[in-house]
């Protein structure tokens, strides 16, 4: 998408800390971290929002969690624990409507979370 911040970052035109990259999934720092680890892992095909998610797209959601299971795994947080978040919908805190998680972690993290 023409407008899109992440699809910017995917194209490398706007810089990004990358901190994992495959054929179909982009993970990199956050800007403004609310954890010690905050990352955020994208697909690399532009999708909204998690409404907008098509059959075909459930295998490319797959990947982009093991992402960040391998992410926290690599950053040592796996066992101490993490989060794993998508927010849809402005009303939900989106800000940029491609599917994005918060892969958050290296501090307790309060529930209920909002």
């Amino acid at each position: 998408m023409e407008n899109c911040i992440f699809c910017k970052i995917v194209e490398r035109s706007i810089p990004s800390k990358v901190v994992f990259e495959n054929e179909n999934v982009l993970a990199f720092e956050d800007l403004n971290p609310q954890a010690p680890t905050h990352i955020l892992i994208i697909p690399k095909k532009h999708i909204a929002t998690l409404n907008d998610v098509a059959q075909e797209d459930q295998w490319l959601l797959g990947e982009v969690i093991l992402s960040g299971a391998a992410i926290a795994k690599d950053r040592h947080i796996n066992t101490s624990g993490y989060r794993l978040v998508a927010n849809t919908n402005a009303g939900a805190g989106q800000s940029v409507f491609h599917v994005h998680f918060h892969l958050l972690g290296g501090r307790s993290l309060a529930w209920p979370p909002g």
